[in-house]
């Protein structure tokens, strides 16, 4: 039975998927203009070429803002109380989505340097997370 909490990958966002599960980020790049962009697509939000292509990604972020959530009765985020729900800001610029784990909420603030961790969600799922930066390499 699929779960309804899953995305459903398709023809332009599996290539981000399986490289999530092999352990790296990509984000877009348009050959047009230029610029980096984030979530998976078929043509470039700034200049709507549809040359755009995968590219792998430091891994490198900054929070850019956060939100602690402590209350939520939907499977299966009840199961993760409390998750950090925040905007990151990758290196290569696009901003995106995610969970920050690995350290104590409070000790979360604007601009702290941040590298990518990936979590199973199912066989087949990998999502991509948040941890503050070690400082050595990253994915």
């Amino acid at each position: 039975m699929s779960r309804a909490d899953l995305p459903t990958p398709d023809d332009e966002s599996r290539p981000y998927w399986d490289a999530a599960r092999d352990g790296r980020l990509l984000v877009a790049r348009c050959a047009a203009c230029g610029r980096a962009h984030h979530y998976p697509r078929p043509f470039c939000p700034f200049c709507w070429s549809s040359d755009v292509a995968p590219e792998q990604a430091s891994g490198r972020a900054t929070l850019y803002t956060h939100s602690t959530v402590y209350m939520n009765d939907l499977a299966p985020f009840a199961e993760r109380l409390p998750y950090v729900a925040a905007l990151v800001e990758l290196e290569e610029g696009p901003r995106l989505m995610t969970n920050i784990v690995g350290c104590d909420p409070a000790d979360l603030r604007i601009g702290m340097p941040l590298e990518a961790d990936f979590t199973p969600l199912d066989d087949e799922l990998t999502a991509t997370v948040f941890r503050p930066a070690t400082g050595g390499p990253t994915r």
